[in-house]
């Protein structure tokens, strides 16, 4: 890239329920550079989530997530392709790939779309 080439931002949203820790993740984020932080409901190239958040119980036979594969789920959600789930988290397709398999074992999906589907009824996520 050419000096006079300005490379877009890295939109990163926060979703992070307590107010303190997401101001301050704020602030710290607010002038990195090459960063820019999303308003809320804008699209965003990274989640910030909350580790905390991350991990349902498990004592009912609910998969247990980690905070990238919530990350890779909510990209499946909106149908997005292993490429585009790379691109959107700054990682390599293979890893993509990876955590997508994870989801399926641990979701005990067929696909995608049922992986999307047992999230969903295990209230993993909400659409």
């Amino acid at each position: 890239m050419s000096a006079s080439q300005v490379a877009d931002p890295i939109v990163v949203a926060i979703d992070i329920e307590d107010a303190e820790l997401s101001e301050r993740l704020f602030a710290s984020l607010a002038h990195a550079p090459g960063l820019r932080v999303a308003q809320r409901g804008e699209a965003a190239d990274v989640i910030v989530l909350a580790a905390t958040e991350a991990a349902p119980a498990s004592d009912n036979g609910e998969a247990t997530l980690t905070p990238r594969e919530l990350e890779v789920l909510a990209l499946m959600a909106e149908g997005a392709s292993n490429k585009s789930i790379a691109r959107r988290l700054g990682i390599s397709v293979h890893t993509a790939k990876f955590h997508v398999g994870s989801l399926l074992d641990k979701l005990d999906a067929t696909g995608r779309t049922d992986a999307v589907a047992q999230a969903v009824r295990q209230g993993v996520i909400h659409l």
